[in-house]
């Protein structure tokens, strides 16, 4: 399958029985699924059920998807219904001690003496910015994943395993920053104010 499809293209593929746009979905939203799992505090084998869950709705919906530009707002959307289920579920069977202070999962934690609006913010910004990721060429996105990595990784080694020319990562960085910027969910985060 051409990496450089877009969401639209790998949709239209993915609905018309091409294995390849479905595995190239999977593997291009998986990281946003288990982003918004994570925010939610799901670990292990709970973001593997909430992920496959997700899959299988996306599956059984992909022939009708109105605009499938869409998608990351879809995954977003679905991803946090079964999560909310997934957590449901999970305090249905959590244990009860009546003799403890805290009964076990809600003592306080970090994530809820912090101010809940911050955490949603950033939480919200990971996800756009995941979501705008995901929207990227594979090499634009695998660019910029590299330049961010800590410790940071030289342009020599950026240019030997991504193949491209060292004079070319800045003018390429700039056009993925210039796209990333234009992707609807980093712009609707840009217009609320949550910079």
């Amino acid at each position: 399958m051409n990496e450089s499809f877009d969401v639209t293209d790998l949709v239209a593929a993915a609905a018309n029985g091409d294995e390849a746009a479905w595995e190239s979905l999977v593997t291009r939203f998986t990281p946003l699924v288990a982003s918004v799992a994570h925010g939610f505090r799901l670990h292990g084998t709970d973001v593997d059920d909430v992920a496959q869950t997700v899959w299988l709705r996306l599956l059984e919906h992909l022939g009708g998807l109105r605009e499938p530009r869409a998608l990351p707002m879809w995954i977003i959307t679905t991803t946090r219904n079964e999560c909310l289920r997934q957590v449901r579920a999970s305090r249905r069977t959590r244990p009860y001690d009546p003799l403890a202070e805290h009964p076990a999962g809600d003592g306080p934690s970090a994530a809820t003496t912090a101010d809940p609006d911050e955490h949603l913010i950033r939480v919200a910004r990971h996800q756009a910015l995941l979501a705008g990721l995901a929207e990227l060429p594979d090499h634009q996105r695998e660019l910029l994943l590299l330049l961010i990595e800590d410790p940071p990784v030289s342009y020599a080694e950026i240019s030997r395993r991504l193949r491209i020319k060292v004079g070319s990562i800045g003018p390429t960085r700039a056009r993925a920053l210039e796209r990333l910027r234009a992707c609807p969910d980093i712009s609707a985060m840009q217009s609320t104010g949550s910079r």
